[in-house]
């Protein structure tokens, strides 16, 4: 009864899509959950929070409808039904994900799981009960949490990681956003729109550090065009609760300052979940924080694989779903490609909307490449034109060798959506003139893409 094929110890999208694709491949085969079944993500992570900005994008609409000929009155946001609704759509996906467990025979443990060697999981449930349970194969895929840094002591009230800033009771008139990464710019997008007063501050010399240059600038000026304070190249040294409001201690360049809000929202990135999963007593390598693996998720110790935000690699949840593919087909004697980090996407759904794939055109100068590279703005596009959604443009960056592709940039309406259709092209080695020769259709944003491409060769015929 306690032996299988496999078993996954984490249910976010690296663990339950493990277990559903081992289970397709004839694994018995069984996920440990201490918490609700999706994980994170699913639960207090990008779903809920995709929700409450939709809900921000609808307030936005309907506050710029006369611009489209649509009358409305005065138009104000419920924020507790917002929440309800995020709350809402999360609950179904996991019961969703519940559903597909039965449908594939997955069984799931309920309780806190470690290694206790090869082939061996022991779980502890809430009551305390420890069970043993054995395996040809675990899988781990704890995620990670977020994480605290020194002054910022988040106590879930006043100073609050990204699961608190999901469920507020209510809209806080102030919010002071540590971290300008996709966490911290989203939140600080939604409470913004919500009509919360909000500054967003920023370690780096610009916010979405992570992305081109060209497009943290361009988001700057939307976040500051609705009157958001942005902060960059400052740090928060200290967080004073003891008051009715936070009394936060900002370093800038020109010295410390202070600040006040009602909530402070820690978004300065995660921690991978290692902590009580009995990696130093089995033996399982570590470096820097996060468990060695190979290129199919194998750690040192026969029959132990790891995934997701506890290795080396992206945060992201497509990311860790893409891993545990690679992983539990090598385990079922495929032979899969390993994964290709160079084209992985990342999005940040903020208005306009930033996706980017493969090299900025930094760093691949820093390279030591030559490159080409094309630019199109969304002004000059008739269906951005048509959508009110002219802010923004698609960035391409090619090798002047070859002219194959190297990245993409985006910034504008929708990119986030067709950043994958890059990404295969980058995965592919597609050139610009595969791009420039794939009819794109009209009118579409996507035309951009074709636009870009065509400006990198000098052949732009709209820009």
């Amino acid at each position: 009864m306690n032996s299988f094929d496999m078993i996954i110890i984490g249910s976010g999208p690296g663990g339950y899509v493990a277990a559903i694709r081992a289970s397709q491949l004839g694994m018995k085969t069984a996920v440990v959950e201490r918490a609700e079944i999706g994980g994170i993500c699913l639960n207090w992570g990008c779903i809920p929070t995709k929700a409450l900005l939709k809900s921000a994008q609808v307030l936005d609409y309907c506050r710029h409808a006369a611009e489209y000929g649509i009358v409305t009155g005065d138009v104000t946001a419920d924020f507790s039904a917002v929440v309800a609704r995020s709350r809402g759509v999360a609950d179904a996906m996991s019961k969703g994900v519940q559903y597909l467990f039965k449908k594939h025979n997955i069984e799931v443990i309920s309780g806190f799981g470690k290694v206790a060697g090869a082939g061996t999981v022991l779980v502890t449930s809430d009551d305390g009960i420890i069970t043993e349970y054995k395996a040809s194969h675990v899988i781990l895929a704890t995620g990670a949490r977020s994480k605290v840094i020194p002054g910022v002591v988040q106590d879930g009230r006043k100073v609050i990681g990204y699961r608190e800033a999901l469920t507020l009771p209510s809209l806080p008139a102030s919010m002071i956003v540590i971290g300008s990464g996709a966490i911290g710019s989203e939140f600080a997008y939604f409470y913004r729109t919500m009509g919360a007063e909000v500054t967003l501050v920023e370690y780096m010399p610009h916010i979405l550090p992570l992305e081109d240059e060209e497009v943290s600038r361009q988001i700057e000026r939307a976040f500051k065009k609705m009157k958001m304070k942005i902060m960059v190249s400052s740090s928060v040294v200290n967080v004073d609760t003891t008051g009715e409001k936070c009394i936060v201690t900002i370093r800038t360049a020109k010295g410390e300052e202070k600040a006040e809000a009602d909530i402070v929202l820690s978004a300065v990135g995660v921690s991978p979940n290692i902590e009580g999963l009995g990696l130093e007593e089995a033996g399982i390598s570590l470096d820097k924080g996060k468990i060695v693996v190979d290129e199919y998720y194998r750690t040192n110790i026969d029959g132990v694989y790891a995934i997701g935000d506890i290795i080396p690699g992206p945060a992201l949840a497509h990311v860790a779903s893409a891993e545990a593919i690679v992983c539990v087909e090598k385990i079922a004697g495929h032979n899969p490609e390993p994964l290709n980090y160079s084209a992985i996407p990342a999005c940040t759904y903020v208005s306009p909307e930033v996706a980017s794939c493969g090299l900025t055109e930094e760093a691949a100068v820093a390279s030591g490449r030559e490159v080409k590279t094309g630019k199109f703005q969304f002004v000059a596009s008739g269906k951005a034109s048509a959508a009110g959604a002219r802010d923004g443009f698609v960035k391409l960056v090619f090798d002047a060798s070859d002219n194959r592709l190297l990245g993409a940039q985006m910034t504008g309406m929708n990119v986030t959506e067709m950043i994958a259709s890059v990404s295969v092209a980058l995965k592919k080695g597609a050139t610009a003139f595969d791009i420039i020769h794939s009819v794109h259709p009209h009118p579409t944003m996507s035309e951009a893409v074709m636009e870009a491409a065509a400006a990198a060769m000098g052949e732009a015929i709209h820009a």
